[in-house]
């Protein structure tokens, strides 16, 4: 259909859009060239291994080489989507309509396509709000939504830039290495751009109007389908994560030798929306569903290399850009930077709550003791109630949509069946603080790292193992209900005290994790054994490097590193490092290189015979230390006065008093210059705990590193383990359910407690490997306001009406 003539000036005025936003993002190709270039530069100064570092040099030399090719690729790309009814087949995302012709697609094609996807859902968390208006804004121009391929959409600019990086001649899996720098500099530029077309069509005069009735889109069978066309309350879907899924169901079909029509399923699965909506015929769909795909609607092989804790923390962020969208919208008009006061009847709804506090909780007070699900129950009706009685107070749609979000956040909560009763009845009198703090703070919906939400993950997360008789009663219980009371009380609203609270109670879960004697003498002898261990390494390592180039006998340098550095070890953690017992010692290092080196001159032979009982006594107290003693003891002196006395002999090159001296002053001052070690095969068993403890060892499990391969990024997670966490661990063929309870000082070393009483100390890379084997499984691995926050969603997916009523 041809546009009427009153129309070309306004396709006119959306093609002017394009062609500014196209030169914008083609500008801003040199500062991702120089954000790219600047990452690469900094990984290949960073140590690692051999085949590490040459890996990242090979990929900095190859960009130096070839980015040019890119980015001129990149803009050529850009442009060339400008012409109306572009259609390509080289790998991009698909429009949704139907079409009748197949295609085959390559693996390559679909690779690029689930790298773009992934970059696509990054960016459209940061820009998702600019996008939308515009859209709008074009749409209401041209009078129909934006084409799949529309280089406006931040999955067509992703998915030509990753096509032109692989046809420039640069392997994909150096994209990968770059791709978060990269997507968030990327981020910024989209951002920077889609706020300037919009400032462009407000000049135009072009400001559409929307609501939300307006936006309810209905199936032909009549039922609710969603809000929006993409990001409104009810539709909810990434467009990214669903061509994603568009990808990998390609993907499946290509590698088998199936043919795919351009942008479906085989199957003809629809997209299935981040909150778990599914449309119509749930069953059906998910029956269809290509390997890969978990029920949360993610590829279970979606960023390959990444822990389940960052799989989970990207999703999490998905959830959190679904609900930004969401506030946001015109029918909302929630503004999520500068939030405007409450209304004067909804303040001072809110702040005689707050007042009367225990007086309402009163009226519930039988219900609040009623520890049972069936109590728990009335209570969230009796919540609800409140919430409504809120909403009622509003004056605003976007206090309305607030207050309905966290209401539904906390209707999830209260059904959460892990959680104890008697803890769940507490987390109901958190909503309207909660709710405080979202009207004052937007922040709250888009930062997981809020405290408000950190504070109630973390009580969550260590109330999930517990049964009701465990929990009743205990300190646990009593430290959660103080929170709650401090909260309800605070005048200020706002973050702090949710931050005051949250530092109060992770000090409070360092002492009640390990408070059982026997856990805390257990803790004081690991943290000794880690600090031992650590020095051990450490003093060995300075040794290695002070006797690089010093002419010194195997057997003396044996004895250093095996031996003489235990005994620094043991010394420095009993007695202190500038004790003088262990500076003793020290000194003694550098007295036994220079007796055991060659002495060509008649007054060096006579110190050394002067020196020498000094000597052998404070290597015979070292020895002693370690527990040497007896007919081993005898053995390792008299190797070393065989030695001595080879030198005496020799006629190589003596070692100058200077480096000996300088020896001496830096073995005395050593923990200055030493840093972190990884703890390898640590001597740690059963018996040595049970002989340092004194008690019976039998509950307590030691599982040391065996040296089985870990991968990196396993490690890096065993070092973020937060204590309190609940976990399943299948252990020697038996599975338990364990509280992470303790991390050592420099985190080589972990507790778990198990419910029966026992107790794991794991090694770090043994920690890793069990995670990367699936042998330690999070038991709540996204949060409990990130699922509330997901659940929330799928509820206004399926009603959005309720948002606003």
């Amino acid at each position: 259909m041809q546009p009427t003539p009153s129309s070309v000036p306004q396709r006119r005025l959306a093609r002017q859009a394009r062609q500014r936003f196209v030169e914008g993002i083609c500008g801003g190709l040199p500062e991702l060239h120089k954000i790219v270039l600047d990452f690469l530069t900094t990984l290949i100064s960073q140590t690692g291994t051999a085949r590490e570092m040459q890996a990242h040099r090979d990929t900095w030399m190859l960009y130096q080489q070839r980015h040019a090719v890119w980015t001129d690729r990149a803009a050529k790309a850009w442009r060339e989507a400008l012409a109306p009814h572009t259609s390509t087949n080289r790998g991009q995302l698909a429009p949704n309509g139907l079409g009748n012709q197949f295609e085959l697609l390559s693996d390559d094609v679909v690779e690029n396509k689930i790298l773009a996807s992934r970059m696509a859902l990054t960016l459209n968390e940061q820009v998702g709000p600019q996008f939308d208006t515009l859209r709008q804004r074009t749409q209401s121009l041209e009078g129909q939504d934006l084409d799949g391929n529309d280089i406006l959409r931040p999955e067509t600019v992703c998915v030509l830039l990753v096509e032109q990086w692989v046809e420039a001649g640069m392997p994909r899996t150096d994209l990968q290495v770059v791709v978060d720098p990269l997507q968030r500099e990327l981020a910024n530029l989209l951002q920077k751009q889609y706020q300037a077309v919009n400032v462009f069509y407000v000049e135009q005069g072009v400001t559409p109007q929307a609501d939300l009735k307006s936006r309810v889109r209905r199936t032909a069978s009549g039922g609710v389908a969603g809000v929006g066309s993409e990001s409104g309350a009810g539709g909810l879907a990434s467009q990214a994560l669903a061509q994603t899924r568009d990808a990998m169901a390609a993907a499946a079909a290509a590698r088998g030798g199936m043919m795919a029509p351009p942008g479906r399923h085989m199957g003809g699965m629809g997209g299935m929306g981040p909150a778990g909506s599914m449309g119509q015929y749930p069953q059906q769909r998910m029956q269809q569903q290509p390997p890969g795909y978990p029920q949360h609607g993610m590829p279970t092989g979606f960023a390959t290399g990444m822990t389940p804790l960052a799989r989970a923390r990207q999703r999490a962020q998905g959830v959190m850009g679904q609900l930004r969208r969401l506030l946001t919208q015109p029918a909302t008009g929630f503004d999520m930077v500068n939030a405007p006061p409450a209304s004067a009847a909804l303040a001072h709804a809110l702040t005689a709550h707050r007042v009367q506090a225990d007086t309402y909780y009163s009226g519930v007070a039988t219900l609040m003791e009623d520890y049972s699900p069936a109590g728990v129950v009335q209570v969230a009706g009796a919540v609800r109630e409140r919430s409504t009685e809120l909403k009622k107070k509003a004056s605003s749609a976007g206090e309305k949509a607030i207050i309905e979000v966290v209401a539904l956040m906390f209707q999830s909560i209260l059904a959460e069946d892990r959680i104890p009763p008697a803890v769940r009845v507490w987390f109901a009198r958190l909503q309207v603080p909660v709710l405080r703090v979202a009207l004052a703070e937007p922040e709250f919906f888009s930062n997981l790292t809020h405290p408000a939400r950190q504070l109630i993950d973390r009580m969550g997360a260590c109330v999930m193992g517990f049964d009701a008789t465990s929990i009743n009663g205990s300190a646990l219980e009593a430290e959660i209900r103080r929170v709650v009371q401090v909260i309800e009380q605070y005048p200020e609203t706002g973050r702090r005290v949710f931050q005051l609270v949250y530092d109060e109670f992770e000090k409070f879960l360092s002492k009640f994790l390990t408070e059982k004697q026997a856990t805390s003498r257990l803790v004081s002898v690991a943290q000794q054994v880690e600090q031992k261990e650590t020095l051990a390494i450490q003093y060995t390592i300075e040794l290695r490097t002070m006797l690089k180039d010093m002419p010194v006998r195997d057997e003396i340098r044996e004895f250093l590193f095996k031996t003489w550095a235990e005994v620094l070890a043991l010394s420095a953690v009993r007695d202190g490092a500038q004790h003088a017992d262990t500076i003793a010692f020290k000194r003694t290092a550098a007295d036994l290189v220079w007796a055991a080196s060659a002495k060509p001159h008649r007054s060096d032979r006579a110190q050394v015979i002067q020196n020498l009982p000094g000597l052998l006594q404070r290597l015979r107290q070292g020895l002693e230390l370690l527990g040497v003693n007896g007919a081993t003891q005898d053995a390792q002196i008299k190797t070393l006065t065989d030695t001595l006395a080879d030198a005496f002999l020799s006629k190589t090159a003596s070692i100058p008093q200077a480096h000996i001296d300088a020896m001496a002053k830096r073995l005395s001052n050593l923990e200055d210059f030493i840093g972190d070690a990884t703890l390898g095969e640590m001597p740690l068993n059963a018996d040595n705990i049970e002989m340092m403890l004194g008690i019976d060892a039998s509950s307590i499990h030691v599982v040391a590193d065996n040296g089985a391969p870990v991968e990196d990024n396993m490690v890096a997670w065993a070092q973020e383990l937060q204590p309190g966490t609940w976990y399943t661990l299948d252990h020697n063929g038996s599975s338990a359910q364990v509280q992470y309870a303790w991390q050592s000082q420099r985190k080589q070393l972990h507790l778990f407690a198990a419910v029966d009483g026992s107790s794991y100390l794991i090694q770090l890379r043994r920690l890793a490997a069990y995670l990367q084997a699936g042998l330690l499984v999070p038991q709540d691995e996204e949060g409990l306001t990130v699922r509330a926050t997901r659940d929330a969603l799928a509820k206004l997916d399926a009603n959005p009406e309720r948002l606003l009523g």
